[in-house]
C-alpha cells in the first residue's frame, strides 16, 4: 500500500512538472515567433484534449498546443452541449463585482425607493444613449450609478468634463441627454480624473460600447435595450 501511495505521488509530481514545462515552452515559442502577440496572462487546459487556453492582455482568448507550435483565434464550441465555451469564458473573465465598482467616479440618479440598483456607462455623444435615457425614465424604484464614459471623440471628453464639473451632475446630464440643453462650461481649475479612470476601467472589463448596463448580480447588457428587458433583468435579482 505504501509503495502504491509513493508511486501515485510520483506520477502526480511528474505530471505537474510536465505541465509546467509545456507552459514554459509554449510561452517561449510564441514570444519568439510572434513578437507582436499580446502578453499572455494565463495558460489553462481547455475542454478539448491537447488544446490550451491562453488569456492575453485585453481579455481576449486564444488557443494553442502544448508547445506553442500552432495558434488558434476563434470560438471553441462544445457541440454536444451546444455551448460557446470561449464566449462563456470571456464573460466570466470580464464579469464585474457590482459592489466593487468605483462609486466615487459616478454620480447617482434615484427614483422611487431606489432599492433596485443598476450601473450604466454612457458617452454624452452617443445617440443610442440618448434614446436609452428616454426609455430609462420609465424604470422606477431604482438607483442608477452613471459612469461618464467618453470614448467616441475628443468632444465626448469635453462634454463629460462639463457635466462632471457641474454643481448638479445628474441635472446637467439629464438636461443634455433628454432636452439637448448644453451643460455649462466647466471652470478651468476643475479637474476630472474620474473620466480617465472610467475609460481605464472600461478597457479592463471589456466595455466596448455605450450604453452598457451592469446589474447587481454581475450580469451586463450592452446596447440601448428596451425598458422591458431592463425590467426583466432587474426582476431576476433578489
Amino acid at each position: 500500500m505504501t509503495f502504491l501511495k509513493i508511486a501515485a505521488a510520483t506520477a502526480i509530481a511528474i505530471a505537474c512538472l510536465g505541465a509546467q514545462a509545456d507552459e514554459a515552452a509554449l510561452r517561449k515559442n510564441l514570444a519568439e515567433r510572434i513578437p507582436q502577440m499580446p502578453k499572455i496572462e494565463e495558460v489553462n487546459k481547455s475542454a478539448m484534449p491537447g488544446l490550451f487556453e491562453l488569456t492575453v492582455s485585453g481579455g481576449d482568448i486564444m488557443y494553442t498546443d502544448a508547445e506553442g507550435n500552432f495558434l488558434i483565434q476563434g470560438n471553441l464550441i462544445d457541440t454536444k452541449a451546444r455551448r460557446n465555451l470561449t464566449e462563456e469564458r470571456i464573460n466570466k473573465l470580464s464579469a464585474v463585482d457590482f459592489d466593487s465598482l468605483p462609486s466615487k467616479d459616478a454620480f447617482t440618479i434615484v427614483r422611487g425607493n431606489g432599492k433596485r440598483k443598476i450601473a450604466v456607462f454612457e458617452d454624452p455623444n452617443c445617440g443610442y444613449c440618448k434614446r436609452f435615457e428616454k426609455d430609462l425614465q420609465k424604470v422606477d424604484n431604482v438607483t442608477i450609478s452613471l459612469y461618464l464614459y467618453p470614448i467616441l471623440s475628443a468632444d465626448s471628453t469635453d462634454k463629460s468634463r462639463n457635466i462632471w464639473c457641474a454643481k448638479d451632475k445628474a441635472k446637467a446630464w439629464q438636461d443634455w441627454m433628454l432636452r439637448s440643453q448644453t451643460p455649462p462650461q466647466a471652470a478651468a481649475n476643475c479637474d476630472a480624473p474620474a473620466l480617465a479612470r472610467n475609460v481605464e476601467f472600461g478597457r479592463k472589463y471589456r466595455i466596448t460600447g455605450t450604453p452598457t448596463l451592469l446589474f447587481a448580480d454581475g450580469s451586463r447588457i450592452p446596447g440601448a435595450v428596451p425598458v422591458e428587458q431592463v425590467e426583466a433583468q432587474l426582476a431576476k435579482i433578489k
